[in-house]
């Protein structure tokens, strides 16, 4: 591997970049693809390029359909899935989330509820969600959920996944609360993007429990990535 290839992955992979290793099989030519060649010595012609960020967006590597003569290696790191609220159903979505290979994290501006006690293997944030999600930055691999129930908490959160490419945005409420939360989202000028909302949050599968609904949701979430990377 040519060391300008090797200095950019190795440079990526403390971020959340997810790029391309494209290899031609008969001399071993190589170049890197992020959403354009960023190095090396094999030459791409624009619509190959292309074909190979739809590779990236669906995480696979493997022979170019387009050029079997060229191997496509995926590098990106796990999905996010940020959770709004320490609640009963984020101990059960938590954990099954980090089971399906998410990077979870929980968002509760109140220590009693989210603590290393009662989620001890995600990352715990105690702060307020619009100075959370400000820092975290939901990109297009990131999921956001809120299930706080309290709109002072849950209102922030969606407000700045709304204003993101986050590929998956859910909230916790039955139909009057979230009509009640589409009003509020629309005065702060979201009327556009409020339809990205999956609520009541989760798959119909007729669940009431905790265990249940995050399953529900789980199920939803991974739906979502999947049709959002289709080719």
């Amino acid at each position: 591997m040519r060391r300008d290839i090797l200095d950019r992955l190795m440079a990526a992979g403390s971020g959340r970049a997810a790029m391309a290793l494209v290899t031609r099989l008969s001399d071993g030519a190589q170049a890197l693809v992020e959403h354009e060649v960023l190095c090396g010595d094999l030459d791409l012609e624009p619509e190959l390029v292309a074909a190979v960020g739809r590779s990236v967006r669906q995480e696979r590597s493997g022979p170019l359909p387009q050029r079997e003569d060229l191997f496509v290696r995926v590098y990106a790191g796990p999905p996010r899935l940020l959770v709004v609220g320490a609640v009963h159903v984020t101990e059960a979505l938590a954990p099954m989330a980090a089971l399906a290979g998410f990077e979870v994290t929980v968002i509760d501006p109140r220590s009693g509820f989210a603590h290393a006690g009662r989620f001890p293997s995600v990352t715990l944030i105690n702060e307020w969600p619009d100075e959370a999600m400000a820092r975290l930055a939901p990109d297009a691999r990131t999921a956001v959920v809120t299930l706080t129930h309290d709109p002072k908490i849950d209102d922030p959160a969606l407000a700045a996944a709304l204003r993101s490419p986050a590929f998956y945005i859910g909230s916790l409420g039955s139909a009057r609360t979230h009509a009640q939360r589409v009003e509020r989202l629309t005065r702060l000028g979201l009327a556009d993007q409020v339809g990205r909302i999956h609520a009541p949050v989760g798959l119909a599968l007729g669940g009431r429990s905790p265990a249940e609904i995050a399953l529900a949701t789980l199920a939803q979430i991974v739906q979502e990535r999947y049709r959002s990377v289709a080719p």
